[in-house]
């Protein structure tokens, strides 16, 4: 090996051991957090784990991208997407390049990483890839012939200046929303053609549907949205990766599709997972009443990404649709429209068969919370039937008659016996209520 080589990869051990190391602390800090009751020790610990953020942050700053590369690769999943976040946005698409391909799709993928700058960028064929350029101002439209242009939150005066150049108009992305669903797919008179869909966006705390428009103009593809998605990202690195993957702008757009239902069915993958893990707590464990209500709600947040992963492929499957009747593809293009639309298919019978798994667990949930409940109000009653013989006694100890009828005893001895007897009392009715459930109980399994 070249002592340069040899150099090279003590570096990058090095700076693994660095990276490691930070991280080592962080996940130390947070778990003694986690243990921690004071509110006072609480903030320290955070401070503490932000100041190791900012150190990560700044060690992967002056690495270069190969080195990155390399670390990502080393580094076990959870450590993997911790350090994916810390990265700076402008050099994602080049350390994407580097990875294997299972690691990169898991990064775009899963949505860890979203932009929120204004982005305006133009994609060029060049020796069947697409290139990517930042355009950053009017000028840099010169000698650009794109097929696809891309704008993550936009504002006017970009609309505007990007508009004038291709002449078109852009819609704003935070009005999407308002439109009819009638009047999402349509051709102008001019020949443009419009096209407005909904894409999955599934991060780890929260799913939603973000609406994207889509205008065909002069063999061009425009595309309009209020921010990054994982599948766009993830199309751009396939396209730039892989040569002859798309030849014009309505290829763009059907991989895009194509994209979206690929990831939807990713995330129906996810759903079928924690379905699983939560039926394994339901059916082998007796569930408490706070245990109950965390599957509870594990349970609504499965339901409600199943059931936006079912929107988004019927929206898909619309697109498709009048993309086909429309008769705007080549053949070779409706055949893969097609093909999208018998995976969107596939995926119907999965999100019916999660919706019934879910209804299958809330059910089996609420009837552990009756359960309980019945248990509670059945020990209740058992408490009410003993105590109901010595309350009667009581009553009748505090009648004047009692008082009349050991006028020769002492008080003390009287009412010691009294309450001698209303015990022995409760005690005889609990044992009766034992033998009588043990009774039941031997029936019951007789019968059974």
């Amino acid at each position: 090996m070249e002592p340069t080589k040899v150099i090279q990869v003590d570096t990058v051990k090095d700076d693994l051991l660095e990276v490691q190391e930070l991280l080592a602390k962080h996940r130390l800090v947070g778990e003694m957090a986690r243990r921690q009751d004071s509110p006072r020790k609480e903030v320290v610990d955070n401070l503490v784990q932000r100041q190791h953020i900012a150190e990560l942050r700044h060690l992967l700053a002056r690495l270069p991208s190969v080195s990155v590369a390399l670390i990502l690769n080393a580094l076990p999943e959870e450590e993997r997407l911790l350090v994916w976040k810390e990265l700076a946005e402008e050099r994602l698409d080049d350390i994407l390049e580097l990875l294997s391909d299972d690691i990169r799709e898991a990064l775009v993928g899963d949505g860890h990483q979203i932009s929120s700058k204004v982005m305006v960028n133009i994609f060029e064929l060049h020796n069947g890839r697409l290139r990517q350029t930042d355009i950053k101002r009017p000028q840099d439209f010169a000698g650009c012939q794109p097929i696809w242009v891309d704008l993550v939150a936009p504002t006017p005066k970009v609309r505007e200046w990007v508009g004038q150049h291709f002449g078109l108009e852009l819609p704003d992305p935070d009005n999407l929303t308002d439109l009819e669903a009638s009047a999402r797919f349509y051709i102008e008179d001019n020949g443009e053609v419009h096209l407005h869909s909904d894409f999955l966006l599934n991060l780890n705390d929260e799913s939603r549907n973000v609406p994207v428009a889509f205008i065909l103009h002069n063999e061009i593809l425009f595309s309009v949205r209020s921010e990054e998605l994982p599948v766009f990202r993830l199309q751009r690195m396939r396209a730039r990766t892989q040569p002859g993957y798309v030849t014009d702008g309505k290829d763009v757009l059907l991989d895009l599709y194509a994209a979206d239902a690929e990831y939807s069915a990713d995330r129906l993958e996810d759903v079928y997972a924690e379905l699983e893990q939560v039926g394994k707590k339901v059916l082998s464990t007796r569930l408490s009443d706070d245990e109950a209500g965390e599957i509870l709600g594990d349970i609504a947040r499965q339901e409600d990404l199943n059931g936006r992963v079912r929107r988004n492929v019927l929206d898909t499957r619309r697109a498709l649709s009048f993309l086909v009747r429309s008769h705007l593809l080549t053949p070779h293009q409706n055949d893969d429209s097609r093909q999208i639309l018998r995976d969107i298919e596939s995926l119907d019978s999965h999100t019916s068969f999660l919706f019934g798994k879910i209804n299958f667990l809330m059910d089996a949930v609420v009837g552990f919370i009756n359960i309980n409940q019945n248990q509670r109000v059945s020990k209740l009653t058992t408490f009410s039937i003993i105590f109901m013989p010595i309350n009667i006694l009581a009553g009748m100890g505090g009648m004047s008659e009692f008082s009349m009828m050991t006028s020769g005893i002492p008080w003390e001895y009287s009412y010691a016996a009294f309450t001698v007897a209303m015990g022995a009392v409760g005690w005889v009715t609990y044992l009766g209520l034992k033998l009588h459930q043990k009774r039941e109980a031997l029936r019951n399994r007789k019968l059974a």
